[in-house]
C-alpha cells in the first residue's frame, strides 16, 4: 500500500513537472512571437550612416545585443537600390558560451535568403584548440554559407606570442574540420600590432571606422566593417555594417561548397 502511494506521488510530481515545462515553453514561444512581430514594425527611411557605394555587396553582423530580429524585413529593406545580402552571426565565445540568439538567427537568416556566416569570439586566456572544438560542436556549415570566422579583439594580458599561438591553434583545427580556410576578424591596430604578418594568408574581415573609401591596412582584405551605427528594418537597435571587397562572382566563390 505504501509502495503504491509512493508511486502515485512520483507520477503526480512527474506530471506536474511536464505540465510546468510545457507552460514555460508555451510562454517562451508566445514571447518570441511577440518580439518578432514587434521587430517587424521597426522601420527606418534610410540606413542612417554613410555607405561606401564603391562596393556593391553589403551586410551586417549580429549577436544577442540585437535581440529578436525580423530577418524578412532585413532582407527586404532597399534604399536607393542598396540591399543587404549577407550576415555574420555570433555563435560561440570561449570554451562553453553559446550566443542565446544564435540558433534562431542562423535558421531565420537562411530562410530569409541571406548568405550567413558564423563567428567565434576568441578569449586569449583559453586554449585555442578547445575553443575551436566548442565552435565545431555548435556550428554546422552547408552549401552557400560563408567560411567560419575567428573574432579576435583583445589579449586579456596574454603575451602577444602566446596569443598568436592560440589563434593559430583555433584556425588550424577549424580548417581541418570544415575543409575551408577561416576568416580572421580584427580591427586594424590589433591586427598590425598583435597578429602582425603571421596570418596574412588568411582572409581578413577588418574593422576600421575612420576612413570613407577603404580601411587603413597594409594587406588585402575580404570584408570591411565600416560602421557600428547602422539602422536596418526589423532590428530595434544599431547594428554593424560591412562591405565585401569584390564582385558577386568573387563572393560566390568564397561561399562554402
Amino acid at each position: 500500500m505504501a509502495k503504491n502511494k509512493k508511486v502515485a506521488i512520483f507520477w503526480r510530481i512527474a506530471l506536474g513537472l511536464i505540465v510546468a515545462a510545457t507552460v514555460v515553453m508555451l510562454i517562451f514561444r508566445v514571447y518570441e512571437w511577440y518580439q518578432e512581430r514587434r521587430a517587424h514594425f521597426a522601420r527606418y527611411e534610410a540606413f542612417g550612416i554613410e555607405i561606401p557605394t564603391r562596393y556593391s555587396i553589403h551586410g551586417i553582423d549580429v549577436s544577442r545585443y540585437q535581440e529578436t530580429i525580423d530577418w524578412e524585413s532585413v532582407k527586404a529593406m532597399n534604399v536607393e537600390g542598396l540591399k543587404l545580402g549577407f550576415t555574420f552571426i555570433k555563435a560561440t565565445e570561449g570554451l562553453v558560451n553559446e550566443d542565446r540568439y544564435y540558433k534562431r538567427n542562423w535558421k531565420r537568416a537562411k530562410e530569409a535568403g541571406m548568405a550567413r556566416g558564423a563567428y567565434h569570439f576568441f578569449i586569449a586566456t583559453k586554449n585555442g584548440k578547445a575553443q575551436a572544438e566548442h565552435f565545431i560542436k555548435t556550428v554546422e556549415l552547408g552549401p552557400g554559407d560563408l567560411p567560419p570566422v575567428l573574432d579576435v579583439e583583445a589579449t586579456y594580458g596574454v603575451p602577444y606570442k602566446k596569443v598568436r599561438e592560440r589563434v593559430k591553434e583555433w584556425l588550424v583545427t577549424v580548417e581541418n574540420y570544415y575543409g575551408v580556410r577561416p576568416i580572421i576578424y580584427a580591427n586594424v591596430d590589433f591586427y598590425q600590432q598583435v597578429l602582425k604578418d603571421e596570418f596574412d594568408e588568411y582572409p581578413l574581415w577588418v574593422a576600421h571606422y575612420l576612413q570613407k573609401e577603404k580601411p587603413r591596412i597594409y594587406r588585402n582584405w575580404h570584408f570591411w566593417q565600416y560602421s557600428e551605427q547602422g539602422h536596418v528594418n526589423g532590428i530595434f537597435c544599431r547594428v554593424d555594417f560591412n562591405a565585401f571587397s569584390g564582385d558577386s562572382t568573387e563572393f560566390k566563390n568564397l561561399l562554402f561548397h
